[in-house]
């Protein structure tokens, strides 16, 4: 599977490691009528905010923030099925089931939403704050 070119400008500013495993993913994707595409990686103040204000997030510490490492350590994922995007559940089940693969192979921890207890958020993916605090320059 090959990510379009909006999928790629929204890795803009994603932590070169969760970047990696995005492509790891698509690149190993073997099903031709299924796949995903990037609907979120940076996000500013501002948008976050919105978001919180809709009740889509239940934060203002997002890992989708730039931190001060210069790095968004989150990304957000849509299935699709036939070009379409789709939110069928089953979908994002299988889809982070494929990037825990992919992350696996890239030797990368990633945490899926889809496994918080608080709020389900099937289509977003991060690095852990333990082992990507995004405080220093340089460091994971």
């Amino acid at each position: 599977m090959k990510l379009n070119s909006t999928s790629f400008s929204r890795l803009k500013g994603v932590h070169p490691d969760l970047v990696r495993v995005v492509l790891r993913c698509a690149e190993d994707w073997a099903d031709p009528a299924t796949g995903f595409i990037v609907t979120q990686g940076l996000r500013t103040l501002e948008e976050q905010k919105l978001l919180k204000a809709k009740g889509a997030s239940k934060t203002l510490r997002s890992r989708h923030l730039k931190a001060p490492n210069g790095y968004a350590h989150a990304v957000d994922l849509a299935c699709t099925l036939k070009g379409q995007v789709r939110w069928d559940w089953p979908m994002y089940d299988n889809l982070a089931k494929r990037m825990m693969a992919a992350a696996k192979k890239e030797k990368v921890p990633l945490e899926w939403g889809g496994a918080w207890v608080s709020l389900k958020d099937g289509p977003h993916f991060q690095l852990p704050w333990a082992q990507y605090p995004g405080t220093k320059a340089g460091a994971k």
